[in-house]
């Protein structure tokens, strides 16, 4: 692991209003270092979802963490985001990248998930990307086994100078993913499902991640 330690990402769950949202993610970013926050949507309309941007983005913003949006560019740019997140596989790769570049570059943030193969990601890497992401939940809800993120995000960091992000899918995972060189460790459900609260559970992601930092040589 470099010197540096990995920052927090934080994936809302899929939102339908941000009012009862809003002091969750409050808490949450109170609690420790957040880089980026990624804002799921339920699929309504561009209004709604806007609402929902335009609360929390400042929340976010205000506290140094970069706002990020799945999947639409044009919302992205609408509704004061800072970038987008684009879930990407096999042929429709490169022209869902290039065109969110195209719109978001250079002053906003693009990055890449949904990577289900190698080739995908190192081809996604090519591009103008800020970082990959590897083992985030699909949209259906599943999510990759835990071994294969940990491989994946270990082989990426020893090769590619692309920051890379693992998905922890509980805080028990946040060290290994630490460990082996992740740039960012997302954290989803187990932040927000967290029974003590979500400040509780930034709190100890942060020292573990400062763990897997002093344990290094």
């Amino acid at each position: 692991m470099s010197d540096d330690s990995p920052s927090l990402y934080l994936i809302t769950p899929r939102l339908t209003e941000a009012l009862s949202f809003a002091p969750v993610l409050e808490a949450a970013l109170d609690a420790g270092v957040v880089a980026c926050v990624l804002v799921l949507l339920d699929g309504r309309d561009d209004g709604d979802a806007r609402k929902i941007l335009r609360t929390l983005a400042p929340i976010a913003q205000d506290r140094g963490a970069a706002l990020l949006v799945e999947d639409n560019v044009q919302l992205s740019q609408r509704a004061g985001a800072d970038g987008a997140h684009i879930r990407v596989t096999g042929e429709e790769e490169e022209h869902e990248l290039n065109d969110a570049i195209r719109k978001l570059k250079p002053d906003g943030i693009v990055g890449a998930g949904g990577l289900k193969t190698r080739h995908d990601a190192m081809a996604a890497g090519e591009l103008d990307i800020d970082y990959v992401m590897f083992g985030e939940p699909a949209r259906d809800g599943y999510t990759p086994p835990f071994s294969g993120t940990l491989e994946r995000v270990g082989w990426w960091a020893e090769i590619f100078n692309v920051p890379v992000v693992g998905y922890a899918a509980g805080l028990d995972q946040v060290e290994e993913l630490a460990q082996a060189g992740a740039d960012f460790v997302a954290l989803g459900e187990a932040v927000w499902n967290d029974p003590r609260g979500p400040a509780s559970a930034v709190r100890d992601a942060m020292a573990a991640i400062a763990k897997a930092r002093a344990d290094v040589p």
